[in-house]
């Protein structure tokens, strides 16, 4: 199964993609997702903007962008919304890193399938230069990933810390519009801020040290962003 939005994502090489071009994108691709992967370091600026929530059986954190299945209320006529935070996940397309045998585990990958990309023709930037090494974009897009990567590794340990503790417990959120419709959005976990405030001073020392307060007091605060869904 491939990661949330990508549809055929391939190894990039010169040998394969040495035409290969991508031109400036929308955020067409992301208009059916109501929810992205979230990383620690965007926790701050994502909790301003969105319900941060926890999800499946990884506690994985997920930025709410619609309470409708297949619906982002944050891309209108194909652009993000403006002033609204667009997380990492959401950037990084339609790079990405893919598992690998090499040393390191992954190389970068590109979502074949994606609207921006051309495989032919002059439109866009270039994949590879003349010579076969990688342009400018995609050494871009190679650090990007690796940033992203390296974060993503941290936040499954912050995850893996919630689940070990005990403060994750299953909410859902059931909405009645103006119009009188209704919809649920199923299957996700929240901290629960009796369990958190219990927790072991311990716990809470290392907590502090690991830099994990923070974004916990973030995800809470989010919580109230389901509101704002409201208007979309």
């Amino acid at each position: 199964m491939y990661p949330p939005l990508y549809r055929a994502p391939v190894l990039l090489s010169s040998r394969d993609h040495a035409h290969w071009r991508l031109l400036p994108g929308d955020a067409a691709f992301a208009a059916g997702s109501h929810a992205v992967p979230l990383v620690l370091g965007e926790f701050a600026a994502a909790s301003r903007c969105y319900p941060l929530v926890f999800v499946g059986e990884d506690a994985a954190p997920m930025a709410v962008l619609g309470l409708e299945a297949e619906h982002n209320r944050f891309v209108v006529a194909d652009q993000w919304q403006s002033g609204a935070y667009v997380p990492a996940y959401v950037r990084r397309y339609p790079f990405v890193f893919a598992r690998t045998t090499q040393p390191d585990g992954h190389a970068l990958a590109i979502d074949a399938d994606a609207a921006m990309l051309r495989t032919e023709g002059d439109e866009g930037q270039p994949l590879f230069e003349a010579d076969g090494q990688p342009s400018e974009l995609t050494r871009q897009a190679l650090q990007f990933c690796e940033a992203f990567t390296s974060e993503a590794a941290a936040t499954a340990a912050f995850s893996a810390q919630l689940l070990a503790s005990g403060v994750l417990v299953d909410r859902q959120a059931d909405v009645v519009r103006a119009d009188g419709r209704t919809s649920s959005l199923l299957g996700f976990q929240v901290v629960d801020p009796d369990r958190f405030a219990a927790l072991p001073e311990a716990t809470v020392i290392a907590w502090h040290h690991q830099g994990w307060l923070a974004p916990v007091h973030f995800h809470l605060a989010s919580l109230a962003r389901f509101n704002d869904l409201l208007s979309g």
